[in-house]
């Protein structure tokens, strides 16, 4: 299992100029040897590109993507990270769509997938990530 980020996601789907083909490019490898995953967190945030459960769904599908809910043990690990944030001068209120991806992805045993490797990394140093700067260049 490979989580998704969003930003991939999003790179593919508006044909973003600079992201769009390293994007691809990752999705296409990533899914000969991993299967790709988004979570609750994921698909809420990619909600924003669309009109309709239907339309993001079928995008979901289209693109072979699993769904997979978020684990209560991952859930309260993201919390736990939060926590670390805010006592490092963190200035969010709320836990950050981050730290339930990095816990999940850490919980889960897996890596994730996306072009913003920095909370991930420091919050979640044991999680493998592909990134421009592990994967093939842009």
């Amino acid at each position: 299992m490979l989580l998704v980020d969003t930003n991939v996601l999003v790179d593919v789907l508006e044909d973003d100029p600079v992201w769009a083909d390293w994007s691809v490019r990752q999705l296409r490898a990533q899914a000969q040897v991993h299967a790709l995953t988004v979570n609750p967190v994921i698909y809420a945030e990619l909600s924003l590109v669309f009109e309709s459960v239907d339309a993001l769904d079928d995008a979901i599908a289209k693109m072979s993507l699993l769904f997979h809910e978020i684990p209560r043990a991952a859930l309260f690990l993201a919390g736990r990270a939060f926590v670390k944030y805010r006592r490092a001068g963190g200035n969010r209120s709320n836990v950050l769509a981050d730290f339930f991806i990095g816990a999940h992805a850490a919980v889960a045993g897996c890596g994730i997938l996306t072009r913003d490797a920095g909370r991930y990394a420091g919050y979640f140093p044991r999680v493998p990530l592909v990134t421009p700067h592990t994967a093939s260049a842009r």
